[in-house]
């Protein structure tokens, strides 16, 4: 059984904590983020992975870009494996 996470490839990891208190802490422009995001990120790896790139980057806007590149290069990984090669992004991850 998959839940609600659909049908992936990519590493799974089991949760602790309360993923809703962990999602209402959030700032306001990570949970708009989140909530469009195409994989199943937990609201603790997305407030994580974003502090590490604005430690990175000290800005706001270049972290979020690097939320999204991280979140494309999960995408195309998983896209020949689930969808198969024709898929759009399965030619990406050939390259």
């Amino acid at each position: 059984m998959t839940g609600n996470c659909g049908r992936t490839s990519l590493k799974r990891k089991l949760r602790r904590g309360n993923p809703m208190q962990d999602y209402d802490c959030l700032p306001p422009d990570l949970r708009r983020w989140i909530s469009s995001a195409v994989l199943p990120w937990s609201a603790r790896s997305v407030h994580r992975t974003f502090n590490k790139a604005l430690a990175r980057t000290g800005d706001r806007a270049l972290a979020f870009g690097e939320l999204n590149l991280i979140q494309r290069k999960l995408t195309v990984k998983d896209a020949q494996k689930i969808w198969g090669s024709s898929h759009p992004d399965a030619a990406s991850s050939k390259r």
